[in-house]
């Protein structure tokens, strides 16, 4: 047997410059690791921001992708949650069981998530980073085996892949982060991919109010399709007296911030009920600040907090989300805008700033 195989993904080598397509070097898996055939990966914004080097330019070359779902083809030694031939979707937290947060019952904060140690190369022997940690956008990947989570066999592939990143992060968020109760009152700041899974999510939590706050009319229209009760338009005036109107003056009981703008963050602050939950969900760049009027925000009450992956276990909630996919409780074929070949990644990227897509899903 080789000592490693050859796979082809899109590989990302300098900053703000388009992902090419290229043969690459996957080794076979070592103790813990597995080797996973995609099946289909999503295009998530975070790929963008990393090609474009938001995340620093220490990392490149890129392997891009981290929404996933494949076959696992072969495993390492000690490896016992997957055999080759289960069905996987790639969680790119996979707790050690170890850390700190992890001994206290925590292992949805793991400060050492676990990852392949074997590393991927290029043909000219640089070292790939596979976007957190798994690297989607391509035909193979290694992964830690605890990056693979089983699900229930004849589920559609695009669907699941995004189940691993942006829909397990908006549905999280409401149902684990804010903790959404029935008859409860939500305002989303931002209706793209994640805004509508955190829709979903208030939904499958009883909320009865559920504000969708977007300034692209289309993006409103849409959210509307998964379940959003009103829409607003900042463009048509203040966004926060426009939902303290829906919600009889008050505000409402849980805003969720997934643009991560200055502005847009403001508004999921203010635009809460007295002891209202405010969670942070989209990634602001590094030199985003806010006035934040401390004895305004403390007559307010309440909190404000950041949302990591929807606070998930993905163990536990990859296959209860796939469960309420296949019992018509959560809309992923709605969410599935576009089916593409991984020559098209670029093209999906472009679609994504033009605000064309909700997701574009490579097929492979």
């Amino acid at each position: 047997m080789s000592e490693s195989i050859r796979a082809r993904g899109v590989i990302a080598r300098e900053p703000n410059q388009p992902g090419v397509v290229e043969e690459f070097n996957v080794p076979r898996p070592g103790p813990g690791e597995a080797l996973v055939k995609i099946l289909a990966s999503g295009v998530c914004h975070t790929d963008l921001s990393a090609k474009n080097g938001v995340f620093g330019t220490d990392y490149f070359p890129f392997l891009l992708g981290h929404e996933g779902s494949g076959i696992v083809e072969e495993v390492g030694p000690d490896v016992t949650n997957v055999k080759a031939g289960d069905y996987v979707i790639l969680a790119w937290r996979a707790p050690c069981g170890l850390c700190r947060f992890c001994q206290v019952g925590q292992p949805h904060l793991c400060a050492a998530s676990l990852n392949a140690t074997q590393k991927m190369t290029t043909d000219d022997g640089q070292v790939l980073t596979p976007i957190l940690g798994i690297g989607t956008f391509c035909t193979h990947t290694l992964v830690h085996s605890r990056q693979c989570v089983p699900v229930a066999d004849g589920l559609p592939p695009e669907q699941m892949s995004l189940i691993g990143c942006g829909v397990m992060t908006g549905v999280g968020a409401a149902l684990y982060s804010a903790n959404v109760q029935p008859g409860q009152s939500v305002a989303v700041i931002g209706a793209g991919g994640v805004g509508d899974s955190i829709i979903m999510g208030a939904k499958l939590a009883g909320a009865t109010t559920i504000i969708a706050v977007d300034v692209d009319p289309r993006k409103l229209e849409w959210a509307k399709e998964f379940g959003a009760t009103h829409a607003v338009n900042p463009r048509d005036g203040d966004p926060v007296a426009a939902i303290k109107a829906i919600t009889g003056g008050h505000g409402v009981n849980a805003s969720f911030e997934a643009v991560g703008k200055p502005e847009t963050i403001e508004t999921a602050i203010w635009c809460r009920d007295l002891a209202g939950t405010c969670v942070i969900v989209g990634v602001a760049g590094q030199e985003a600040k806010i006035d934040l009027p401390v004895a305004k925000f403390f007559d307010l009450g309440g909190a404000l907090r950041v949302s990591w992956y929807g606070d998930c276990l993905p163990t536990r909630d990859f296959p209860l989300l796939a469960s309420w996919y296949a019992q018509g409780q959560l809309d992923l074929d709605r969410v599935v805008t576009r089916v593409i070949s991984l020559d098209e990644s670029e093209a999906a990227f472009h679609a994504m700033e033009a605000g064309e897509t909700l997701r574009s899903v490579i097929r492979l």
